[in-house]
């Protein structure tokens, strides 16, 4: 049921009423211009980000980054409310005094230090050339040394948090990179006077004012139960890391859907949308999805599948689930615990493979039929016959986040001969990230938070070997988003609760979001092969991952020793003698 509001920027009856949602990816801003009363989706753009990713060098200077990096420029965000949102609008064909909210999200976790006025780091005078200044993204996994410290630290304390995270924290999240920042360059940590999510600071530019949301605060930040690790634990860490909470961070934690603020003039400029619309609490991508596809009861798990996968869902009860990314109370819906997981690769491994795996004659091929690489790949793969091609493989080419909760592990492809296509790699590479979401999904069922629905949303969706793999190897049907755009969506339906059309996130699910059921069923003659294929993956999984053999985290110190002096520039300590 829509509500009555006396937000600015009304327009009209409900029907004529829109908001925006922009979702910040990896690579790329979206704009998307949705009806307040249906959902429907009218207008999209996108901008690419000017800078991309930064893991080989940093664009201000051409320095050399070390390995595991992954850094942003914040410009490159705010240009994609300057051309995308405008551009949405634009297409959508609607007269922009009808908009009457703004909702964001942000891959995460992706922070950025800055000033107390919200002045990124890495553009202030003389900094430029300091890549600890900038935004570390989500992929970047050179705090796994920190990271590695804080569990082992956690643990032999006993934290209470702890068993909130599965019994480990990520290298991409705010306190190993936080702790990252002040020993590879305390100068710059002194400096900085917060630590925020991307997600927090891009409402921060739209609205004026300094907001933290749930979601980020408590799966990136360790906020449970109203604190942050103490400052006696953090202190064990190093004396100069025992205020980082206090200091750096925010109190003040803002639930989902809630109203941020009002888009300031200077926005509104920037935007082209009225002033003083309702501007909503930042979110996740992958956590601000599930409502875009109707999803906010226990029990569904929305997979969000794209260059990483994330696996969300909501719970009725508190669960310890081994290897979890964390459990949060209203971290995805307000008034249900949210449950996380994850792959660090999935369309980045397919991307990987295929840029520097497939012989030439593939792309030419590709060129002549119009088709793309990995559109030819894929057609190709579903030809062949589950288990024909002899292999299984790890799906660990960017560490694993679940349930291993290790971003120093690499990837196996076990099985290779020399009538090995590449096809068959392919196949067994989709396979390998099938068998990683079914890892997931045993975990948390064998931990008390049973799944009864698998959704997927996310840009893999429109690859049917891919979803089909997955249907037979997870032996669930498939149910689909009904949208390209579901994160973007999402975060609409955010700011049409913010605005006060409706009285809360469930409420515009209902009216707003969709889904198709069981669009992709198991095929089980393939089922019972890839249960066969599933137990040496799980015998290979626990062999390299739980410390049977450690090889590679040996291959991958080789690796990172061999690379230190074409990175001495770059090295921990580099920049803060400077």
């Amino acid at each position: 049921m829509i509500v009555s509001d006396n937000n600015p920027g009304t327009a009209g009856n409900s029907r004529d009423r829109h908001v925006i949602g922009v979702d910040f990816g990896t690579l790329s801003g979206r704009a998307l211009v949705v009806r307040v009363s249906d959902g429907a989706e009218l207008g999209t753009a996108v901008h690419d980000y000017r800078h991309g990713v930064m893991d080989e060098c940093l664009a201000a200077t051409g320095e050399p980054l070390p390995p595991d990096w992954a850094l942003q420029d914040p410009q490159d965000y705010l240009e994609v409310l300057r051309v995308a949102v405008p551009a949405a609008v634009t297409a959508a064909g609607i007269d922009p005094a009808s908009v009457i909210g703004i909702g964001t999200d942000f891959t995460a976790c992706t922070v950025l230090p800055v000033l107390a006025d919200g002045t990124p780091l890495c553009q202030l005078p003389g900094f430029a050339g300091r890549p600890h200044a900038y935004p570390k993204l989500w992929k970047h996994h050179a705090a796994q040394p920190q990271a590695d410290r804080i569990n082992e630290l956690a643990q032999e304390t006993g934290q209470d948090w702890l068993g909130r995270y599965g019994g480990k924290i990520s290298s991409e999240w705010e306190f190993a990179k936080g702790l990252q920042l002040l020993e590879e360059d305390p100068v710059l940590y002194r400096r900085a006077q917060r630590w925020i999510e991307a997600a927090d600071w891009i409402v921060w530019q739209l609205a004026g004012t300094e907001t933290r949301n749930a979601c980020t605060a408590g799966y990136k930040g360790i906020f449970q139960d109203g604190k942050y690790p103490s400052s006696e634990f953090l202190a064990l860490l190093d004396p100069r890391f025992a205020h980082f909470a206090t200091d750096k961070l925010a109190r003040s934690i803002m639930p989902l859907g809630a109203r941020a603020g009002s888009l300031t003039a200077g926005a509104a400029g920037l935007t082209g949308l009225p002033a003083g619309i309702a501007v909503a609490v930042g979110n996740v991508d992958a956590h601000v999805t599930p409502p875009a596809a109707g999803v906010t009861e226990p029990g569904q798990m929305v997979a969000i599948m794209g260059t990483s996968t994330c696996h969300v869902m909501n719970g009725d009860h508190l669960a310890q689930v081994p290897g979890m990314c964390g459990v949060v109370d209203g971290g995805i819906v307000p008034g249900w615990w949210g449950y996380e997981a994850g792959q660090s690769g999935v369309g980045d491994i397919f991307a990987w493979f295929a840029e520097h795996g497939v012989p030439g004659r593939y792309a030419q091929e590709a060129a002549r039929r119009g088709v793309t690489l990995l559109d030819l790949l894929s057609e190709q793969a579903a030809r062949l016959q589950a288990g024909a091609h002899g292999l299984v493989a790890l799906d660990w080419q960017s560490g694993n986040r679940s349930v291993l909760v290790d971003h120093h592990l690499s990837g196996v492809i076990a099985g290779l001969t020399l009538a090995t296509t590449a096809p068959e790699i392919y196949r067994a590479l989709i396979e390998s990230t099938a068998f990683g979401t079914r890892k997931i999904m045993s975990t948390f069922t064998e931990a008390g938070v049973p799944v009864s629905e698998l959704v997927i949303a996310g840009g893999l969706t429109r690859d049917p070997t891919v979803m089909q793999i997955y249907a037979d190897v997870t032996r669930r049907p498939l149910s689909l988003i009904d949208s390209a755009q579901g994160p973007a969506l999402g975060s609409a339906m955010h700011a049409a609760v913010a605005a006060g059309l409706y009285p809360d996130i469930g409420a515009a699910a209902t009216a707003m979001g969709r889904r198709r059921s069981a669009v992709y069923r198991p095929r089980a003659a393939d089922a019972d092969v890839y249960d066969e294929l599933y137990a040496e993956y799980e015998l290979l999984h626990d062999y390299f991952g739980r410390g049977a053999n450690e090889v590679l985290h040996r291959l991958r110190g080789i690796r990172d020793r061999a690379l230190r002096p074409q990175h001495h520039a770059a090295v921990p300590g580099a920049w803060a003698r400077r």
